[in-house]
């Protein structure tokens, strides 16, 4: 099956997520399933009712936008996840400060998974503060980088 392309519904979705406080975290769509689903974010995190409220604010809009040029569709809306990976310079910049957990490709001395807090990034490296020391980490030596999650 053809779609538009993600990029283009994604900006036609922002006009109508932005004022409703939600940002777009990623929008895919999966040709087995045929299903299209936005995964959006909030100051105060995800529930079922802001996904409800927004799926209902695009779903007619979508269909007129036609992003699966014809052919039928399922619109999901759906949060991100706690432990979802970084993909944007959004995700680093809203995890600044904050807890993060990293798995490497190969080891960094005798260790493939670290945690830390990520104190700076840019467009090829991120820094992580582990205890005292500082490491500086190539992204393309990085497989995935997360929000670290703690349970009470």
């Amino acid at each position: 099956m053809n779609i538009k392309p993600i990029e283009e519904i994604r900006a036609f979705l922002e006009k109508y997520a932005a004022p409703m406080g939600i940002e777009i975290v990623d929008v895919e769509f999966d040709k087995r399933s045929e299903a299209l689903t936005v995964f959006i974010e909030t100051a105060d995190g995800v529930d079922l009712d802001t996904c409800e409220k927004f799926h209902n604010a695009i779903m007619e809009p979508i269909d007129e936008l036609d992003p699966s040029l014809g052919a039928p569709y399922t619109l999901n809306v759906s949060s991100p996840g706690l432990d979802r990976p970084f993909k944007s310079k959004r995700d680093f910049e809203r995890n600044l400060q904050k807890e993060v957990e990293v798995k490497l490709f190969a080891p960094l001395k005798g260790k493939k998974f670290l945690d830390g807090v990520l104190t700076e990034f840019d467009e090829n490296s991120i820094t992580l503060k582990t205890g005292k020391e500082e490491i500086k980490l190539s992204l393309n030596k990085i497989a995935k980088i997360n929000k670290a999650i703690k349970f009470d």
